[in-house]
């Protein structure tokens, strides 16, 4: 058995520096708890931009702005090493991590943003950094679109280990690849909730036949800084759970082992065996014995995408 620990709480938001001091702490109370394996939830450095459901996409343009350019202050370019304290903290507690966040490119323009999710080992290095392949709706005028470079399952303590962020889960050809991998732990850092996402996680774990961890994004109206550029206006005082968190995991086959965590914050701690993968794939194996590459084959591009080449 492995012991995971998923937390559900709300980062500094729009603060790079006080969500990493907040992370580190976390993932040593992870490790102080026993767990092998800590999960974040989706954009948690520095956090996922609620507002963009509240404005609009096309209008707003002086609050979008505002709000945008915070946002990108806060977020991390990990070229520039801006990971590098999660990481030592992920070694000195012998601990795998994965966790969320706006990430700043930083080699090519400086200034486009992506959804990302890093699993970083317990050696401290980055085993993966996935961009999130499709931002969904306003989400793409906050992020750019990912690559198939990030889609990969790696092997740490727990099991072999892949993720996808938020609605790349409603991906079938995604899910196709990481199964294809022979993932274990299926790990969905989401900012969705409700019956239909665990629905969904269940789902994952039943085609999968894999463990589901999905980890949600919780956000009240205490979370939002007291600067926030006309917080009464779109987080009124009436309004408390602006984001209910729902985390879950789901055991291969789609039984629910913990959770879902509504409204509430904290850190959660499961016990998962990964080898029940395997085992549980003798009736359905979607990527081996019950697939048909004489009928369907898939074929996916892991280059990383660049606008320009210089020689």
């Amino acid at each position: 058995m492995q012991k995971i620990a998923i937390v559900q709480e709300s980062p500094i938001l729009l603060d790079r520096e006080k969500t990493l001091e907040m992370v580190i702490g976390l993932v040593k109370k992870a490790a102080e708890g026993g767990a092998e394996l800590v999960v974040f939830p989706e954009a948690f450095i520095s956090g996922y931009p609620a507002w963009i459901w509240r404005l609009r996409p096309g209008g707003d343009w002086r609050l979008n702005e505002e709000l945008h350019a915070r946002l990108l202050n806060s977020s991390v370019d990990i070229d520039n090493n801006e990971l590098s304290s999660l990481c030592e903290a992920a070694k000195k507690n012998g601990i795998t991590i994965v966790c969320g966040l706006n990430e700043r490119e930083g080699k090519l323009s400086r200034a486009t943003l992506y959804n990302t999710v890093v699993i970083i080992g317990e050696d401290g290095r980055i085993l993966n950094r996935h961009r999130k392949l499709m931002p969904t709706n306003p989400e793409r005028m906050v992020w750019g679109f990912g690559d198939g470079s990030g889609i990969n399952v790696v092997d740490t303590p727990v099991g072999r280990v892949g993720t996808l962020l938020c609605w790349e889960n409603y991906m079938p050809l995604a899910r196709y690849a990481l199964y294809a991998q022979g993932i274990e732990v299926y790990i969905a850092p989401t900012y969705d909730s409700g019956e239909g996402w665990i629905g969904t996680m269940q789902h994952i774990a039943r085609e999968g036949r894999c463990w589901v961890i999905g980890s949600g994004v919780v956000l009240t109206r205490d979370d939002i800084p007291s600067d926030f550029p006309e917080k009464e206006t779109l987080y009124p005082d009436t309004e408390n759970w602006i984001n209910a968190g729902d985390s879950v995991v789901v055991a291969p086959g789609g039984e629910i082992v913990m959770g879902p965590m509504r409204e509430k914050k904290g850190m959660f701690f499961a016990e998962i065996d990964s080898a029940r993968a395997a085992a549980s794939k003798r009736a359905l194996d979607v990527a081996g014995h019950y697939s048909r590459p004489d009928v369907f084959t898939l074929n996916v591009n892991t280059q990383v995408q660049n606008p320009v080449k210089f020689k």
